[in-house]
């Protein structure tokens, strides 16, 4: 009679002879944390500065709200101290929409900086990682025939 093969033993060399690194794993969890967290850094940082900008914009339009909200002798002084205000305002506008674009360029050029590192990374990375099985297979290959 023939003695059946323990199915434990012959699963433990498939195994062995294609190792896990899970380093490599461990790297790429890393990695893609970090490239969180600098992503992360980004976008709070054009937060904080849109929130600044927002801030000053509603307090410079709050001041120049004061002098239109005063009491005037002549009624022609309304309508000037309105044309005034609406002037004013669409200067400021502008040159806060001009802030607001600054901060969604430095935004854009920091995430383009930041996934073209990723990516010169992760291709080095998988390089390496390919370069290894590869020399992992062929070392496997050639013990599993020298037998």
């Amino acid at each position: 009679m023939t003695k059946a093969q323990d199915i434990n033993s012959v699963m433990k060399d498939i195994m062995g002879a294609f190792p896990v690194d899970t380093k490599a794993f461990d790297e790429a969890f890393k990695n893609q944390a970090e490239l969180s967290e600098k992503l992360s850094g980004v976008a709070l940082d054009a937060a904080e500065k849109s929130a600044e900008i927002s801030g000053k914009w509603a307090k410079e339009t709050l001041a120049k709200l004061t002098s239109v909200s005063k009491a005037k002798a002549d009624p022609a002084d309304y309508a000037k101290a309105i044309t005034d205000f609406a002037s004013a305002n669409a200067e400021v506008a502008a040159e806060n929409m001009a802030a607001f674009a600054e901060v969604a360029k430095k935004v854009q050029m920091d995430t383009v900086e930041l996934l073209m590192g990723a990516g010169k990374d992760m291709q080095a990375d998988a390089a390496k990682a390919v370069k290894k099985a590869t020399d992992e297979v062929t070392a496997a290959a050639k013990k599993a025939t020298a037998k």
